[in-house]
């Protein structure tokens, strides 16, 4: 049963001052996994094409080897710094959200704080909260901002999906291989790498920036065990989660405008995570979005975690003008949904 009630929050005082993101140079064809996989295709009767013909991944990005995903997040944050102008001394706040991660402590955030030379008086940790994690660090920074605890946030997350697809294949390889089996994994095959920036700062200093409205959070917990990831792999109960998750989405949404007054309706973009064609199409579809203004990456970046929606609204930024409202919403393992409004 769908949990009651959203949790809602409204910022007067954040704005979104800088979006940057790192493309992950190396290209790699669904193609390429579809002839590693092809006798256990043929053994197990599963038709060609089938990895882009159904998730919609014509490829995604891999780092060089011997790349580290950090320092790509540290490269990140730096480029969002300086578009936003803003001296990394005077930064409060540092929030790595990546997913990946090489070891269990200490956070990724260290090597980060340490990499973009912020100083000793900014916090800096992780959240880990799945593909939501950025905008749970968004939100944070503005709840902080407006608290008058800090002055500027920086947002930070890079994902690297080559080792974790590495052993999926090698797994997929094996001979005693079912067809369940090719199904639990086969959302593994559709992850990606990049990373992603967002520099939050206090709007009365900035009357210029994208101001961080407000939005709501809504959780479905009961969905807890769908998609359980490790360091091996990604197992996903994928029909289970598209039950689940469209309708805690669409209480989330409904809620959100008839009980908050977001009036999200007619918003100027919808900025969604990216996972795939049948869960995009069925998120458009449940709440009804228009669906010219919902940008796609999936195709060519693959879903790239909590990175996706960060790196696809830094590639729309051009194309927003000032007073476009921005809508970017997104669902979680766990499962947890989130939607927050932007005012470009």
């Amino acid at each position: 049963m769908t949990p009651a009630g959203n949790a809602t929050f409204r910022y007067s005082n954040a704005a979104l001052l800088a979006v940057t993101h790192i493309e992950a140079p190396v290209r790699v064809p669904s193609s390429r996994f579809e002839e590693e996989l092809a006798p256990t295709r043929r053994r197990l009767r599963l038709p060609d094409n089938l990895l882009e013909r159904v998730s919609g991944v014509v490829e995604r990005r891999w780092w060089e080897p011997g790349t580290r995903f950090d320092d790509a997040a540290i490269e990140a944050g730096a480029k969002a710094l300086a578009e936003a102008g803003v001296d990394p001394a005077r930064v409060g706040l540092l929030v790595n959200t990546s997913v990946t991660r090489t070891h269990l402590e200490p956070s990724v955030a260290v090597r980060i704080h340490h990499g973009l030379s912020l100083p000793s008086s900014a916090v800096n940790f992780d959240i880990a909260n799945a593909c939501l994690g950025f905008v749970n660090g968004i939100m944070l920074a503005a709840t902080m901002i407006d608290a008058g605890q800090i002055d500027y946030a920086v947002i930070v997350n890079s994902e690297d999906s080559r080792g974790t697809q590495e052993t999926t294949l090698r797994r997929l390889a094996r001979p005693e291989v079912t067809r369940e089996d090719y199904r639990r994994e086969f959302a593994s095959l559709t992850l990606g790498s990049g990373a992603a920036a967002a520099v939050i700062g206090r709007a009365d200093l900035h009357p210029g920036g994208h101001r961080v409205v407000g939005g709501v959070s809504r959780a479905g917990t009961e969905h807890h065990e769908l998609c359980v990831g490790s360091l091996d792999g990604m197992f996903t109960d994928t029909k289970g989660l598209l039950d689940g998750g469209l309708p805690l989405v669409t209480a989330a949404f409904a809620e959100a405008n008839n009980g908050a007054g977001f009036q999200w309706g007619d918003m100027d973009r919808y900025v969604t995570h990216q996972i795939s064609t049948p869960y995009t199409k069925a998120v458009i579809d449940a709440i009804d979005l228009p669906e010219d203004r919902v940008p796609i990456t999936f195709g060519y970046w693959g879903n790239v975690g909590p990175a996706s929606l960060p790196m696809t609204l830094a590639a729309q930024a051009d194309s927003l003008a000032p007073g476009d409202r921005v809508l970017c919403l997104g669902v979680g393992s766990g499962l947890n949904t989130a939607m927050l409004e932007l005012q470009w």
